[in-house]
């Protein structure tokens, strides 16, 4: 459970981006590697990110990344590796730098497909929070039938979770075009069982999408 004082969120969140990829810093100064890249295309769609996860990185190497003021804040950041010769103060310069130059010309949000784990989590919160926690490896042994979790899933969030996962679950039906697509997306995003019998994958999450919707408009 992390502190509500909590002064490293942003940057924790940017280094998880770094536990997809090898645990390894891969940043140069001419470019930014796959996680940085990843974190900077779901900063494109919230800027504010970016702004926060650099004004972070300043103050932790200002205050020094070994200082017992900021001990406890540090040990719950991902120990991500610098490459070899490099210190995490240098790596994290260099994110800084990155941040900078993304913050004073922002690009528009990316219509591409997430490339990692991490980013489809950060693209999808609410869907994948939704197929994580209801529609498990244990599935069986909690429910019934498909109905009897999404009625469980409906029944335990706030309204505005259900307008996110409604919306989520249109971009996702469109980003991914293919079935294979929708599949590999779905299970990376924590779905383990298969749709009900007789129903496609893209189906479903279509029926899902209309049945939480009807909920929402009554």
């Amino acid at each position: 459970m992390t502190p509500s004082n909590d002064r490293f969120r942003e940057l924790r969140q940017l280094l998880r981006s770094y536990e997809e990829t090898g645990y390894v810093f891969d940043d140069t100064e001419e470019r930014t590697g796959a996680a940085l890249s990843a974190y900077l295309r779901q900063a494109a769609i919230e800027p504010a990110r970016a702004a926060r996860a650099a004004a972070e990185i300043d103050d932790l190497l200002a205050v020094g990344l070994f200082n017992d003021e900021i001990a406890d804040d540090v040990d719950l950041l991902p120990h991500i590796r610098p490459p070899r010769g490099g210190t995490v103060e240098r790596c994290l310069a260099l994110i800084g730098g990155h941040l900078r130059q993304f913050l004073s010309a922002p690009t528009h949000p990316s219509p591409s497909t997430p490339q990692t784990k991490w980013e489809w989590k950060e693209r999808f919160p609410a869907l994948s929070h939704m197929l994580g926690a209801y529609f498990h490896q244990d599935f069986s042994l909690e429910y019934s039938s498909h109905s009897e979790a999404l009625d469980d899933y409906v029944s335990g969030v706030e309204e505005s979770d259900l307008w996110q996962v409604a919306g989520e679950i249109g971009e996702f039906l469109i980003l991914n075009e293919t079935d294979r697509q929708l599949e590999e997306a779905a299970a990376t995003l924590g779905l383990y069982i298969l749709p009900p019998r007789g129903v496609r994958l893209r189906q479903w999450l279509m029926d899902v999408r209309e049945i939480i919707l009807h909920h929402l408009r009554g």
